[in-house]
């Protein structure tokens, strides 16, 4: 087992390059599996989750290996299997969108109940509809999903929810789909963008990036081609989260700030700035750190919502950073029933946070944190937010289950300690505790 030992209290400083973005790459790579030639993918993390969706791509019959740091080259020559291995499906949500990539190439798949992070319900129906409309027959049988068609034909799908894996799975069967297939209600996040910028590369005939309606025209086949990952708004969003709470200076390379429109719009409420420097962010150490109130003086709500919205996944970033910050501020995520149960741990290490019901946290800055043992991490982004505390914190602080932080950041220890933070990496046979 390994912990994460950090000593807090230590500015971070200098220059960091952002990492591709974790929910474009988990779907790009099951994207290739729908041509037998060739694709080569660029500036693709090496985290913990794209490892699985690699080994689930090989137990598949494709061939996938890295040709440098961040490349990886996927042949899907011949494919020898329609079911996704039972022990690695389930490590991570991101298997479900195997569905529409192998009906759409191999018209068959046999799928796991796909995992994931512990933040709540995260329902499967949105994809069962949108691919039944496809044409696809899909049964559930003994916790797995069983789903074959005889060919997809396009249809209109209108999704119940603006669900990006869903969206991404209709988008993987329809391009192979005869006829023309219109995406209604669907996701437009940049990682949606990247997916179709990828697919149109290899041939396919998608309209309407970035929009909530998008139209596919199927081809009868994808060729070969390479695809670039694009920058990952979590990470960037997290790493200006450790620069505020330590009170650092930093420039984020390649962070493309075109994407951070409102996380730079939610920070400001928060007192946090930075600049964009062509396609870098630099943020700079002097910060006011004070919450600006609603008309009237009332306590400001902050409210996960759908693309071009404030991103679910940097809630548990923008709280932490709220803990530094001087005033009230109520943050709502009303998709994940579950996302605000890390904030206890917070609590132990001095925060003041109010969980007023799963949904709703109220927090009160500004707080002197200190640090903590025994703490773990539930799940990606909760990890990183206890990470950020911890090195903001005065004294040392230890978590462990940081597997579940290296699903989702790259070499995040090494990254964090060139620009100055006091954390290692650590072994340890200890037997877990209860937490207190």
């Amino acid at each position: 087992m390994q912990q994460f030992v950090i000593q807090g209290g230590y500015p971070i400083s200098g220059e960091i390059t952002a990492s591709g973005n974790k929910n474009a790459a988990l779907k790009m790579l099951p994207a290739c599996l729908l041509t037998d030639e060739a694709v080569v993918l660029h500036n693709v993390p090496r985290i913990g989750d794209v490892d699985v969706v690699i080994d689930l791509m090989r137990k598949l019959g494709a061939t996938v290996e890295w040709i440098g740091d961040k490349s990886v080259r996927v042949q899907a020559q011949q494919l020898h299997n329609t079911r996704l291995d039972p022990e690695l499906a389930p490590k991570i949500r991101a298997s479900i969108v195997f569905a529409g990539a192998l009906l759409g190439r191999l018209g068959e798949v046999n799928l796991p109940l796909p995992g994931g992070d512990s933040i709540g319900e995260r329902r499967l129906d949105t994809h069962v509809q949108a691919l039944r409309k496809l044409g696809a027959q899909i049964d559930l049988e003994s916790g797995n999903l069983h789903m074959q068609s005889d060919g997809l034909k396009g249809a209109n799908i209108l999704l119940s929810e603006a669900s990006v894996t869903a969206t991404e799975n209709a988008i993987l069967a329809g391009v192979l789909a005869q006829g023309t297939t219109v995406i209604r209600n669907a996701a437009s996040e940049p990682h949606v963008q990247d997916l179709c910028i990828m697919l149109n590369s290899l041939g396919a005939q998608i309209e309407g990036l970035g929009s909530n309606q998008i139209v596919i025209q199927g081809v009868n086949r994808l060729h070969g081609g390479e695809a670039r990952v694009g920058a990952d708004f979590m990470e960037v969003g997290s790493f200006i989260g450790a620069a505020v709470m330590t009170g650092g200076e930093l420039l984020i390379r390649e962070a493309d700030p075109s994407t951070l429109d409102m996380v730079a719009l939610v920070f400001e409420r928060l007192g946090v700035t930075w600049q964009a420097e062509g396609n870098d962010v630099f943020i700079p150490a002097t910060q006011s750190l004070t919450i600006e109130p609603d008309l009237g003086g009332r306590i400001p709500t902050i409210k996960a919502q759908p693309w071009p919205g404030f991103p679910p996944d940097l809630m548990s970033i923008a709280l932490v950073v709220a803990t530094k910050s001087a005033g009230a501020v109520l943050f709502h995520d009303w998709m994940y029933e579950s996302r605000f149960f890390f904030t206890d741990k917070l609590v132990r290490m001095g925060a003041r946070v109010t969980l007023c019901d799963p949904h709703r946290v109220l927090v009160q800055g500004p707080t002197a944190l200190r640090g903590g043992q025994n703490i773990s991490s539930p799940d990606i982004r909760a990890g990183m937010a206890i990470l950020l505390a911890a090195l903001a914190a005065k004294g040392e602080t230890r978590i462990s289950n940081i597997q579940q932080i290296d699903r989702g950041y790259a070499r995040v220890d090494e990254r964090l300690s060139a620009l100055g933070a006091r954390i290692e990496r650590v072994e340890t046979n200890a037997v877990a505790l209860p937490e207190f």
